[in-house]
């Protein structure tokens, strides 16, 4: 069985990821989670308004990126093993996805 079908398990809603991938990702979060732990920060201190909405921007957009690392990732892998293997459901699911992505 290919590696990449044996990582990706639908009917478990499971994929398994390789240490690389898991890593970059995590170390992704872990400095959002600092931003957002600085916005918190900056609203104790009474920072002003145009600083946190500049900090707020910051971590929106370390999300989109994480999202979309995360997005690329699924298509390479999951989307892609499904479709070769004749799931056509999974292009549904894909697009069901990015519809609540683009909200």
């Amino acid at each position: 069985m290919d590696e990449r079908r044996e990582a990706c398990e639908p009917a478990k809603r499971k994929k398994m990821r390789d240490d690389s991938e898991r890593r970059d990702l995590q170390n992704r979060l872990k400095r959002i989670e600092g931003q957002v732990r600085g916005l918190q920060r900056m609203l104790d201190e009474d920072a002003f308004c145009p600083d946190i909405l500049t900090q707020a921007s910051a971590v929106s957009s370390a999300l989109n990126s994480f999202c979309r690392v995360l997005l690329a990732s699924h298509i390479r892998t999951c989307v892609s093993e499904d479709i070769r293997a004749g799931r056509d459901e999974t292009v549904d699911e894909l697009m069901d996805t990015l519809q609540k992505l683009m909200k």
